[in-house]
């Protein structure tokens, strides 16, 4: 239905509204019509209008002449009252409207573009009525020398404004009349194959050419225009010049030039190349100047290329090659070779031996003195005894030794001075540093630290490996290779009951025992050492070997201590206070050497010992609470001055309770019964907590000295999920440790301890989901019975409608009621009477 009444809207809409302007009206006129006028252009299609009256057409446009074009109401031509110029006008941008006679628009604006189709109507003319060009001998043929130009009024781009070149004569026609190319449509004029070989200004100093441009392309028609052109042909100037010497550092710089280049023909642009890419320019007069100094050292030598071009860039001949030499300045100062690693001598090297090369290098020309460098001895640090221990040749840059006294692991710095110009007047020069590293060599023997070790005691009984002595020896080289020490035992040991340990790099040998020792057979030894170096000595030191010799006591033996029992038992009560002497423990010989004692495995520290006497004392009180039936513990007894020698016993304490000390007194109290309920709330998002206290459960008031104290249950569960804080002497504080709890009743254990009694209490907490005023919200079940949600819901609708439906029938009955009432009483009816 919709779409129906939508293609109704749209009839209604075209019946109403013009038809709608979809293009533009394009009409081409020729210019310059020498027939009648008005000139009828074209029909145009213009739609129909509905008016009550009659329709006016009426064309318009800005800049356009009143009355140049109109357009006929009845027929719709478009017509134009004069001749039209293209080039005074080439369109005309008009608009097509239809009014009616009061006006108003019916139709329009149409955009309406008139074209001024171009005529031939123009001739074309050149640029100069008369060309005058030079013209050098020697140019390439086909080279154009001179571009003729001509122009055309009328339309570019079509054949009317199409131009065409020519040549239409040549005087002096010698050598040859076809001298001369004139390319037709550019107008490039150029000598040909035979003018470019045959062109010699002492045969003809000068033509004059007659040119002509037509225009309509290659046709035969169109309009001409002549020109003469007059050409002075001069001889070649382009010739090969000498080499140029050019100073390097030369501060003359363009505009300033060096040399000059011409072309003798007119014309021309010059364009320069320089091999390699050097600071040359070449002005448009022919002048090549430096636009920067030139630097010998980079470079000395520059091929030059220069070639003489017309406008459009190609080259009237070959190119003019010009070298440039640069000239070598002394500029650069000698330079000193890279730092490398410090140059090595040995010491001890003879007088005259050759050390190292100083090889400075001078960047300027070396043919020439500006190169030529020579070498001075300034300074040497640290100094020789006699001064300088190097000298330096001034030639060659050979450093040698001079003083054979350099130290070993020495390193010398030298300043040498290299100067060019071999060390004359105005050179230049620079300062030069020379490394030299003395090496060492093996000129030093080994030397003992001390010619004698010992004497050195031994018990008889000491395990082989033991280390018996340390001998060291020193040597005085530097090299670590000639510092290698070589110990060996070279007397005093004929049984091998001893060995050497030593390490070569480190100086020291350790003296061990290989065998068991014999007081008996041996009482003691005296050890010779021998020390060499393991590399060959060299100079005026000898090689004879360094010794020193060790003593070694060997010790009568000694037994370990034997104590009076091997093990000992001791039964004690559980109230015995500390310090009691509990028993003495001593050596079985009163002979025997002095014994020093002390306690192993004496875990809880009940027990303690007399160092030097042996008596053993309770250091606690016993069990602390908790009483042990055995407590067992070591007894270790030494011989004070062989610390080595030892013997072990074995002491077991019985702890018996005593009874007497605890009757009537106990340590703790029963638990309590649980007490009233506690309300947590669970997430905790605010403290809380409960407040516990000593005196409710107790009774008892809590001194200063003898505090209530709280502790939680060890049970891994209760310290994770709750915490206890003591507030004062008499209260703590119970909190949760979790921000969530499940909600349910807990009974947490918690100890109270008072004046060395401990009780344990149960704390009742209910941990709660709670709402708004932190009452618990206690989850309620189904009863039994109930109707379910469903079931409620249906049963409360019915009940409604049956109690809609009695209202009903009861404002019924009482609307009749009430129109009853309201009858007049004539209009009963009356009983018939009888």
């Amino acid at each position: 239905m919709t779409a129906i009444w939508l293609g109704i809207f749209c009839s209604f809409i075209c019946q109403v509204v013009p038809e709608a302007v979809t293009s533009e009206f394009h009409v081409e006129v020729p210019e310059n019509y020498a027939g009648n006028f008005p000139l009828y252009l074209k029909k145009l299609d213009l739609p129909p209008v509905h008016s009550e009256g009659p329709a006016l057409v009426r064309v318009t446009g800005d800049e356009v002449a009143e009355g140049l074009f109109g357009v006929e109401s009845d027929s719709g031509f478009l017509f134009v009252t004069r001749p039209l110029d293209r080039e005074e006008q080439a369109q005309y941008n008009l608009q097509v409207t239809i009014t009616a006679e009061d006006g108003s628009l019916l139709w329009g604006p149409q955009p309406l573009i008139v074209h001024v189709k171009d005529v031939n109507d123009n001739v074309p003319q050149f640029t100069n009525d008369e060309y005058i060009r030079t013209l050098s001998q020697g140019t390439y043929a086909d080279i154009p020398f001179l571009y003729l130009s001509a122009t055309d009024a009328d339309e570019p781009g079509t054949a009317h404004s199409d131009l065409r070149y020519h040549i239409l004569s040549q005087i002096p026609a010698q050598p040859s009349p076809d001298m001369f190319h004139l390319e037709a449509t550019t107008g490039g004029l150029a000598l040909s194959e035979k003018g470019s070989s045959e062109l010699d200004p002492t045969i003809v100093s000068n033509y004059q050419l007659l040119v002509q441009v037509k225009d309509l392309g290659d046709q035969a028609s169109g309009h001409r225009t002549m020109a003469t052109v007059n050409i002075d042909v001069v001889a070649n100037t382009w010739f090969v010049h000498d080499s140029i010497h050019l100073a390097e550092n030369l501060q003359n710089l363009c505009p300033n030039s060096f040399t000059h280049v011409h072309w003798s023909g007119g014309d021309v642009e010059y364009h320069l190349e320089s091999q390699p890419p050097g600071p040359f320019r070449v002005t448009h007069e022919g002048n090549i100047c430096l636009t920067q100094e030139l630097d010998r050292e980079m470079q000395d030598k520059y091929l030059l290329s220069v070639w003489p071009r017309n406008a459009e860039g190609l080259a009237y001949s070959d190119p003019l090659s010009l070298t440039v030499l640069v000239m070598d300045e002394n500029d650069n100062a000698p330079r000193c070779p890279p730092a490398e690693a410090p140059a090595e001598v040995p010491e001890l090297s003879p007088t005259g031996m050759e050390v190292t090369r100083l090889q400075a290098t001078d960047a300027d020309d070396p043919n020439t003195p500006n190169s030529h460098v020579v070498y001075k001895l300034l300074s040497q640090e640290p100094p020789g005894p006699e001064g300088s221990s190097f000298t330096v040749d001034h030639h060659t840059g050979v450093i040698v030794v001079q003083d054979t006294l350099i130290r070993a692991g020495e390193l010398y710095k030298l300043l040498v001075l290299a100067a060019d110009l071999a060390g004359e007047e105005g050179g230049l020069s620079s300062t030069c540093e020379v490394t030299i590293k003395v090496l060492d060599v093996n000129d030093h023997a080994p030397v003992f630290t001390a010619s004698q070790y010992g004497p050195v005691s031994l018990p008889e009984d000491t395990a082989p490996g033991t280390r018996v002595a340390t001998v060291t020896a020193t040597d005085a080289d530097l090299d670590p290779e000639y510092t290698r020490i070589d110990f060996s035992i070279v007397e005093g040991d004929p049984n091998g009951t001893f060995v050497l340990d030593s390490d070569p790099q480190s100086g020291h040998a350790d003296i061990r025992l290989q065998k068991k020792l014999d007081y008996t057979s041996a009482p003691s030894y005296e050890l010779v050492i021998m020390a060499k170096n393991l590399v060959d000595l060299v100079g005026s030191a000898t090689d004879s070997p360094v010794t020193a010799s060790v003593t070694v006591l060997v010790e009568e033996p000694i037994l370990p201590p034997v104590l009076s029992q091997e093990s000992y038992e001791v039964t004690i009560l559980d109230s015995t206070p500390p310090g009691t002497l509990l028993l003495t423990i001593g050596p079985e010989d009163p002979q025997s050497p002095s014994l020093r004692f002390s306690m192993m495995n004496d875990s809880e520290g009940w027990l303690s010992i007399e160092e030097h006497s042996g008596e053993v004392r309770t250091a606690s009180k016993l069990g602390s609470g908790q009483p042990k039936e055995t407590y067992i513990v070591q007894v270790v007894a030494e011989i004070m001055d062989h610390p080595r020698l030892t013997t072990t016993a074995t002491l077991m304490l019985y702890i018996v309770r005593d009874l007497s000390s605890h009757a009537g007194k106990s340590s703790s109290l029963p638990a309590s019964a649980p007490g009233p309920l506690q309300i947590l709330c669970t997430p905790q998002d605010t403290p809380q907590g409960v407040v516990i206290s000593g005196l409710q459960h107790r009774g008892e008031p809590a001194a200063d000295d003898d505090p209530y104290s709280f502790a939680l249950s060890e049970d891994p569960t209760v310290q994770r999920e709750w915490r206890l804080q003591a507030l004062n002497g008499t209260h703590a504080y119970l909190t949760m440790a979790l921000s969530w709890l499940e909600p349910q009743e807990y009974f947490i254990p918690i100890f109270l301890t008072h004046s060395a009694q401990t009780q344990q209490l149960r704390i009742r907490v209910m941990v709660c989901m709670c709402n708004s005023e932190r009452r618990c919200l206690l989850k309620v079940g189904r009863m039994e019975g109930m109707p379910t949600l469903l079931s409620a819901v249906g049963i409360m609708v019915g009940t409604l409608v049956v109690i809609g439906f009695f209202l009903i029938l009861i404002f019924s009955h009482l609307a009749l009621a009430k129109k009853t009432e309201a009858q007049p009483p004539d209009s009963v009816p009356l009983k018939a009477s009888i």
